[in-house]
């Protein structure tokens, strides 16, 4: 856990880069700094491992205060992912992820062991991936190196720096998802920071919004989404709140439980299909639990049934309509 109490960072030119900030981020969730360029946000996250050090106040990792740490020590038990990636281009891929256990004394076996792991993790299989140089991937492929990379020493804490500003949307997207899947996995504390409302409220937990140096709401995406304290938070939000509601809102938040009319389809149930019974047996396409409420929105537009079926591990688990959706979104109306 990590906790922010009443943290100020001023420089010696007089510039006050956060004022007053408290908050706590739990163990094992991630937490997402957004705000506009220069309001504290990329300061807030070094002060985690000491690259920065507070003017006032304490920051406290588990329990005890950072100053505590040995700087060092700190930092190599730290992940960073940052959006230039930074890393070793005369080293292999294998080198680059077995940076940090190398340093802390790991012996060969468990590297390459965690090396394989990590690779795997990532999509990129080792046998193809591992002795390749970093000039030979692409910018995605580039940038899961370097998550893995920050994951290797198998840390308790990983902070992340616009870890995907500098990658096109479709590729941006697609690490995003990928990032959420393997995070599922994991129980890595997350600081992750973005300039990007869209990107905090995919991939937070929850979301400290900044605006010149002090964090002006600490909430959940669909807190924030549905009460915005400030009217800064509503203009930085936008006026597409509704959208916004379902793009991060789950199918299983807001299915029924009813699954009447279906059942899952012959091929074994692999969450794409169910039968719709009394319709000559025709099948549609099902929704999963995690799948969010704008595709079943979608799905629900393109499709001639009023209710499509939500699928998991080969069975109908619930159903889901128009109207359900449109009730879950009322409180991110404007």
């Amino acid at each position: 856990m990590i906790t922010f109490e009443h943290v100020t960072k001023q420089y010696a030119d007089g510039t006050v880069a956060i004022e007053d900030v408290s908050f706590t981020v739990e163990e094992g969730t991630t937490t997402v700094l957004v705000g506009p360029s220069g309001c504290g946000k990329t300061t807030t996250m070094k002060l985690v491992n000491r690259l920065e050090d507070p003017t006032e106040g304490t920051v406290y990792r588990d329990g005890t205060p950072i100053s505590e740490f040995d700087p060092i020590e700190l930092r190599r038990n730290t992940g960073y992912v940052i959006q230039e990636i930074g890393l070793f281009d005369h080293m292999t891929v294998g080198d680059n992820v077995a940076t940090v256990p190398k340093l802390n004394d790991w012996d060969e076996e468990a590297i390459d062991a965690r090396v394989d792991e990590l690779l795997e993790l990532m999509d990129l299989p080792p046998a193809k991936y591992r002795n390749q140089h970093p000039t030979e991937l692409s910018g995605g492929q580039r940038q899961r190196v370097g998550v893995a990379r920050a994951l290797a020493s198998d840390p308790d804490v990983l902070l992340m720096d616009e870890p995907f500003g500098a990658l096109d949307p479709i590729t941006r997207e697609s690490l995003q998802d990928e990032f959420l899947k393997i995070q599922d996995e994991l129980e890595t504390t997350i600081l992750f920071v973005t300039h990007s409302i869209d990107e905090a409220l995919k991939m937070g937990d929850r979301i400290a919004i900044f605006d010149v140096g002090e964090v002006v709401q600490y909430d959940t995406p669909q807190t924030i989404l549905d009460e915005p304290k400030s009217e800064f938070v509503e203009d930085f939000i936008g006026s597409d709140r509704p959208l916004k509601k379902l793009k991060v809102t789950r199918v299983e938040d807001v299915m029924s439980a009813t699954t009447e009319g279906f059942t899952a389809a012959a091929d074994g149930g692999t969450g794409t299909t169910a039968t719709v019974q009394g319709n000559g047996g025709s099948t549609v396409d099902a929704l999963e639990p995690t799948d969010t409420a704008l595709s079943a929105l979608s799905r629900l537009v393109a499709s001639d049934v009023g209710r499509l079926p939500v699928v998991e591990d080969g069975e109908v688990v619930g159903t889901v309509s128009n109207e359900e959706i449109s009730r879950s979104n009322e409180g991110a109306r404007p």
